[in-house]
């Protein structure tokens, strides 16, 4: 498809609505978390929203020693919240951003390493790991949808006829639309939804008024960063364990993208992210992994350039710096951005399956192996309290379902796969 200037602006809009609502969440929790004042939470989220485009631009530009090269878009990994919100009530913001400073350290030197464990992820792997994230994001779109966890609305008639209503437009789009207009289906769709809520009074346009023109980043915005050992360890286990999120993804659009993975590639996105947490340690945001909302996004679009990550990149930089501009995507309701998520993550799923298609299921130790992730990932996210009495460094691997469900499919396929994958290459060899 040839992309104008306006066509990749309008697809780089709907992938900053895709993953706006997930970026600007995780400061207002960790900033009601910490106690921050209504100034240093402005901060955070224009800086938040700001390094998401840096971040996003660092790992699509592939080089010699950064990016994955794919389009995918980066946002602040939700298992950071729970460790910063601990490490800032005990030993302090400034300390937070010690920890998350030297992990992207870390996470830039163990990048040549850890990209070696490619093995580790064939596709029941990363099929498995694809549809657990896709499965464990449809409770946060069917919550917005109703009108927001704790809303006093929640679930009432008006939030389920806008949020299925908007999922209706999109299909209704995608069925008689062609070309370009099917591929920014989501955008109409948010944007039909959004015109609709406005009658309903559900547009409040307040964020827009009371928010500044230009808000300049500065490096140690919140002091100068602190060094403790405790912090910086949990910090380098959430690093470690958003690389094996984002592995799923990177897996996920190269399979889209027609493209083969390699050990190089992860090596460069591994360490484009490394260097994208330590930013955010220097600029005071936080550490970034992949979104994958976004690769639904592309799949429901079929668009796959890397203009349009760039592009959306840019606007992210853009509304950071201006935060009034930034405040308008605050105005789009809940139930409107659920009905919209409905569809992308649901997409996650569907190419989930997809990759776990490529599956020998004849194998009982794979269905095992699907059914075991599969089912811890969505346990976990149904019930989170089911490890509520763990020590909190665990907590960090047992309250994210998409981690939890990750390291299972990864676990189980070391047990059933691995030795025997490892001794017929070795038969193969002596053969040889």
């Amino acid at each position: 498809m040839n992309l104008t200037k306006g066509k990749i602006a309008s697809l780089g809009i709907q992938h900053v609505l895709a993953m706006y609502a997930g970026a600007v969440i995780v400061p207002l929790i960790v900033g009601a978390g910490i106690g921050l004042t209504t100034e240093q939470l402005t901060y955070l989220i224009s800086i938040d929203i700001l390094m998401c485009g840096v971040a996003s631009i660092l790992q699509v530009w592939k080089n010699r020693f950064t990016g994955i090269g794919l389009p995918v878009v980066l946002g602040c990994t939700f298992t950071a919240v729970g460790p910063i919100i601990a490490i800032g009530n005990e030993y302090g913001i400034t300390s937070v951003y010690g920890a998350i400073i030297v992990s992207g350290l870390v996470v830039v030197l163990i990048a040549k390493y850890f990209s070696k464990l490619i093995r580790f992820f064939p596709p029941v792997v990363t099929g498995s790991v694809v549809t657990v994230i896709g499965i464990t994001l449809i409770p946060v779109a069917m919550n917005d949808l109703a009108g927001g966890q704790g809303s006093a609305d929640f679930g009432s008639l008006t939030n389920l006829v806008l949020g299925f209503g908007t999922l209706l437009i999109i299909l209704v789009i995608f069925r008689f639309a062609k070309g370009f207009m099917q591929s920014i289906a989501i955008l109409i769709g948010i944007l039909a939804g959004t015109i609709i809520a406005s009658f309903f009074g559900m547009v409040d346009l307040s964020a827009v008024a009371g928010s500044s023109w230009l808000h300049l980043p500065t490096p140690f915005h919140f002091g100068t960063p602190e060094f403790h050992l405790i912090p910086i360890l949990t910090m380098i286990l959430v690093a470690i364990v958003s690389l094996v999120e984002s592995t799923g993804v990177y897996f996920a659009l190269g399979d889209i993208c027609e493209k083969k993975i390699d050990e190089k590639d992860l090596e460069k996105g591994y360490r484009a992210e490394g260097l994208a947490i330590f930013l955010g340690g220097i600029f005071n945001a936080f550490p970034y992994t992949t979104f994958s909302q976004n690769v639904g996004l592309i799949q429901l679009s079929g668009i796959r350039t890397n203009n349009v990550i760039y592009t959306a990149g840019g606007m992210l930089i853009l509304l950071g710096l201006v935060p009034k501009i930034g405040a308008l995507t605050l105005a789009i309701p809940k139930p409107v951005l659920g009905g919209a998520m409905i569809a992308m993550f649901g997409m996650v799923i569907a190419y989930g399956i997809k990759m776990l298609s490529r599956v020998d299921f004849n194998l009982q130790q794979n269905l095992l192996i699907v059914a075991c992730s599969v089912g811890m990932g969505l346990g976990v996210t149904v019930v989170p309290e089911v490890f509520a009495g763990f020590d909190e460094s665990v907590q960090i691997l047992t309250d994210s379902g998409i981690v939890l469900g990750s390291l299972t499919a990864i676990f189980l396929n070391i047990v059933f796969n691995f030795r025997k994958t490892s001794s017929s290459s070795m038969a193969h060899k002596k053969s040889a």
